[in-house]
């Protein structure tokens, strides 16, 4: 089997965890204090204090360096529930023409500085 997840940089890895939970709906499976383990929609992803481990969270930063890609069946209230906890919802929900057809997706800016896009799993399917 083979998984790839996504750890994310925050400066305090609790408040995220309760926010990601608020705002997205997330899980938390395990937590050892500086590192949490979160489940979104069955989709694992971790946060970590990045304090003296050589990375750093965008904030910090002044600019993310990666985008986060998340495919649910609704997308309009995953994205709908970070807009209202405060996420910069910077890019509305909308139909997407792609060569599969239509892809419902939209994006925001979580108060740490990660960049999301939400969107329906019409791009995971096979297409012919």
């Amino acid at each position: 089997m083979t998984a790839i997840s996504v750890m994310l940089a925050v400066p305090d890895a609790a408040a995220a965890s309760a926010w990601y939970q608020r705002a997205l709906g997330a899980t938390e499976l395990w937590n050892l204090g500086s590192v949490i383990g979160l489940e979104l929609h069955g989709a694992p992803f971790f946060v970590a204090e990045p304090a003296n481990n050589g990375w750093e969270s965008p904030t910090v930063l002044g600019s993310t360096t990666a985008r986060i890609e998340v495919f649910v069946d609704d997308p309009d209230s995953v994205v709908g529930g970070a807009a209202e906890a405060g996420a910069d919802y910077h890019d509305p929900i909308r139909d997407h023409t792609t060569p599969w057809g239509t892809h419902r997706q939209g994006g925001f800016f979580d108060p740490y500085g990660h960049l999301w896009l939400v969107g329906d799993k019409s791009p995971l399917q096979h297409h012919r």
